[in-house]
């Protein structure tokens, strides 16, 4: 009896890679490069695929072998995740799985949306898949499972309501065993969380709220006897990065509310605009950093941090970057959440630097001029526009889409009162005017370290909305609003290959193999509010994926 217990013990082990992805799989993504099991090329979120079949001196014959419609008009934002053979994909509207070589449909599922849904449904991060499941969670406020071989529903669970302004769009990350999701809405009166799910059974298994509660560690950063640590903003609506050897989740969180300090009497707000190292079993919050105390901006700390391992003053160095909305790329010790260096990327006038002692920036006169009802003009309105950057560990190099365009914003004495589920910033808001010759934004490449830019290249008439992936073909892959897919060269930014698809890039190449092939994929599909703000008198909407490899004919 033994030995026939033992025997069918080996044949489940044996059997249970076929119906889906195991965690040491996902620790190792990026190492079997068949399979995208995750956003970014990998839990580090590098962006980075050593795959060079594809290189600078090649890439000129690189052409489409196929795409497919994703059936949508609102945004294809979310990066496809491959495995055996599948591509996965996910919009606001649809779930796919699609064959890998001929672009056919294998099958799709359809998005149950509420009716009382309020927001455009759309979809950030990538489809995520573990054990036999693809996740997504939906705009109104759902986590769901289906089956990755028939795309049929295995749960759904609702975390929050659409009346009290939370949505969500935002991929999930599977970390040691546990689902975890965030939530869309800091504008709108809300309290931002993270949840943990048993993926298994939709179990909640964990809440961890973005804001202490009076009495807990960070609560008296938020002003006594009042209710707005209740509705003070710090969503979660971008994605995680997971570090399996320190067993952590590094997740950023999103601005204060409302941007008018005064009901937050000026106060820090923890754990807004952060960065919090979480476990993943219990959702524990191992340390933390904030960027950008008392956010008054709307700058977010949500953008996804690259984990790398590298040498600093002769140390190896276990370090997370992130360039912030704020316009400060920042190097942090991912062990403790130290701040290790930060530089500004973009033109920045709110702060003139970050104080490596204490961790604050060190404010400018626009802060005391803005609290004193003075209309300012603050640079940047955003350093990047919600799209990850990659690191090629070959250069030690950051490569990132970034925004030259600056915000204009007054206390608005007129302002509603605060009310659950309604937008209530606090302030009135605009762009600047701009001239079609204006620089709007760049493709850049960083030393995060020094702050030493290597490359700069200015983009006009549009800014870009697109992720950047590195290979080791020494190119850059990255996107224009306006349609064009291109390739970079490493080591210049110089243009070495594009090609137009039918609407705007606003998402982030994947590269894999396929019998022994090299191919690149990437979503087109204009979406996203500021994409859509720029772009939609200029490009047609309309969501596909297309997929290139090398020329192989003569």
């Amino acid at each position: 009896m033994k030995k026939i217990l033992a025997c069918a013990a080996l044949v489940a082990l044996w059997a249970a890679p076929a119906f889906g992805q195991t965690t040491e799989e996902l620790n190792s993504d990026g190492k079997n490069t068949d399979n995208v099991l995750t956003q970014s090329m990998g839990y580090s979120r590098k962006s980075y695929s050593p795959l060079r079949q594809i290189n600078k001196s090649n890439v000129s014959r690189l052409v489409p072998v196929w795409s497919a419609s994703t059936m949508n008009e609102l945004g294809d934002l979310a990066a496809p995740t491959v495995y055996n053979g599948v591509m996965y994909v996910v919009n606001g509207r649809w779930s796919f799985a699609i064959d890998v070589e001929t672009g056919r449909q294998i099958w799709r599922t359809a998005t149950k949306i509420e009716p009382a849904n309020k927001h455009t449904a759309f979809n950030r991060g990538a489809a995520t898949i573990y054990n036999g499941k693809l996740f997504r969670v939906t705009i109104d406020d759902h986590v769901v499972a289906l089956d990755m071989k028939t795309g049929k529903e295995i749960w759904n669970q609702k975390f929050a309501n659409t009346e009290e302004g939370y949505y969500a769009t935002g991929g999930p990350i599977v970390a040691n065993g546990v689902l975890i999701s965030g939530v869309s809405g800091g504008e709108s009166t809300t309290r931002g969380f993270l949840d943990g799910w048993d993926p298994d059974t939709g179990k909640k298994l964990w809440r961890r709220y973005t804001i202490p509660a009076p009495g807990e560690p960070g609560s008296e950063t938020w002003p006594k006897n009042t209710d707005a640590w209740k509705y003070g903003g710090g969503p979660t609506w971008r994605s995680g990065s997971y570090d399996p050897e320190l067993d952590l989740v590094y997740w950023g969180t999103g601005n204060a509310e409302p941007y008018d300090p005064k009901k937050r009497e000026g106060l820090d707000s923890l754990y807004t605009s952060s960065m919090l190292a979480i476990r993943p079993k219990t959702g524990e919050i191992a340390c933390y950093y904030q960027y950008t105390p008392n956010d008054i901006y709307d700058v977010d700390g949500t953008d996804e941090p690259v984990l790398a391992d590298i040498t600093i003053n002769g140390q190896r160095r276990k370090v997370m970057i992130q360039a912030n909305k704020n316009g400060f790329m920042y190097v942090l010790d991912r062990t403790n959440c130290k701040l290790i260096a930060a530089h500004p990327y973009v033109k920045v006038n709110w702060a003139s630097a970050i104080d490596l002692d204490t961790g604050r920036p060190v404010l400018t006169d626009v802060q005391k001029r803005f609290t004193a009802g003075e209309e300012v003009e603050i640079w940047p309105s955003r350093g990047t526009n919600a799209v990850p950057e990659a690191f090629d560990p070959n250069t030690g190099l950051i490569y990132a889409d970034t925004w030259n365009i600056a915000r204009i914003q007054k206390i608005d004495p007129a302002a509603e009162p605060e009310e659950l589920g309604e937008a209530t910033t606090g302030v009135a808001a605009r762009t600047p005017n701009m001239k079609p010759e204006d620089v709007l934004g760049h493709f850049l490449a960083i030393n995060p370290l020094t702050g030493e830019k290597k490359w700069e290249i200015p983009l006009t008439e549009l800014p870009s909305s697109a992720g950047m992936l590195a290979t080791g073909g020494g190119l850059i892959f990255t996107g224009k609003m306006s349609g064009e897919f291109l390739a970079l060269d490493e080591e210049t930014g110089k243009t070495l290959w594009q090609f137009k698809t039918g609407s705007s890039v606003n998402s982030t190449a994947i590269t894999y193999t396929h019998n022994g092939r090299q191919y690149v994929t990437v979503a087109s599909g204009l979406g996203g509010a500021l994409a859509t703000r720029y772009g939609a008198a200029k490009v047609p909407a309309g969501g596909s994926i297309w997929t290139f490899a090398l020329f192989s004919g003569k």
